[in-house]
């Protein structure tokens, strides 16, 4: 027998190999708060228009994406968009924004790319989606089922396995087995990752933050300090710039937390350009003066009052 599940593992390791090739990420939201429908090679993503959406496990370095607006006074957009750094042909986890140009037209626009973040949870106003699945609901909650189930029986050893969405049956005779043995087994193991309205509520609720610009909460305090690592683990302040701004482009923060953000940085022209990208992902707004005094030089504390000024 040991023999024949052996034989088993080797002739589904493809498979396996297979379902945990290297994927990469999107994320698209409107700027101005515009609900859209997202179509990616023809497939429509979102049954419901949503003004922020990101469609995880794209395993294709392009895609063909189309943007429908619910107001159909928006018009549309499409636009081929790289999910692998064309550089490195690693997949990425892109985002790209939705802004209005000078006449009012809506563009599709690229605003970050980084390296797919492990374990990712989605903040919760935005619509997530595995590609080529079913939709996550709002909030980042993920939903998996692995269901195998095994009979042997003489000389025979029958498997029939299910991982993500792809069914492959075996049977494999054991001439070494002797006696009968029947057994099933199914297991089923549903891991939800991400927070719910009322979970948030409550955590940020005890933390004296409420919701702010965007109708959403600041990161809380376990997703804000793995937020902080990835900004402080890129090799250059490009990249941690890219990188923070990205962060705030699904995520709202509250003005501590853009504090903190910013004394991650070396730079004080990054600090800066953080610092008025934020101000629109800031829950407390009111509280923005805590950003302004994190500056040392007078000349950088003038310009940002004065973006703040004129947003």
């Amino acid at each position: 027998m040991k023999y024949s599940y052996s034989l088993l593992f080797i002739l589904l390791f493809p498979l396996f190999a297979m379902a945990q090739q290297p994927t990469g990420d999107l994320t698209i939201f409107s700027e101005d708060g515009d609900k859209f429908f997202l179509i990616l090679n023809g497939q429509r993503q979102n049954t419901a228009a949503q003004t922020n959406v990101r469609i995880e496990d794209l395993n294709q370095p392009y895609y063909s994406a189309k943007i429908i607006f619910e107001d159909k006074a928006l018009g549309e957009i499409s636009k081929n968009i790289a999910i692998a750094d064309p550089s490195s042909n690693a997949m990425m986890d892109v985002t790209y924004k939705i802004k209005k140009d000078g006449s009012g037209k809506a563009k599709l626009r690229y605003f970050t790319a980084i390296p797919p973040v492990q374990n990712y949870v989605a903040p919760a106003d935005v619509y997530v989606m595995h590609y080529g699945g079913a939709p996550i609901t709002t909030g980042g909650t993920v939903t998996q089922q692995t269901t195998t189930t095994t009979t042997g029986t003489t000389g025979t050893v029958g498997a029939n396995v299910n991982v993500n969405g792809v069914n492959v049956g075996v049977s494999i005779n054991d001439p070494y087995a002797n006696g009968t043995v029947t057994q099933t087994t199914t297991t089923t193991t549903t891991t939800t990752s991400g927070y719910t309205e009322q979970s948030y509520s409550e955590e940020h609720h005890r933390s004296g933050y409420h919701k702010g610009s965007g109708d959403c909460y600041p990161m809380n305090s376990s997703d804000f300090e793995a937020a902080k690592k990835t900004i402080a683990d890129a090799t250059y302040a490009e990249t941690m710039l890219s990188t923070a701004k990205s962060i705030i482009a699904s995520n709202c923060l509250s003005a501590e937390q853009v504090v903190q953000i910013c004394n991650i940085f070396s730079f004080e022209d990054s600090k800066l350009e953080f610092a008025k990208a934020a101000y629109s992902r800031t829950t407390d707004r009111n509280n923005y003066f805590k950003v302004i005094n994190a500056f040392s030089y007078s000349a950088s504390k003038d310009d940002l009052t004065n973006y703040i000024s004129s947003h």
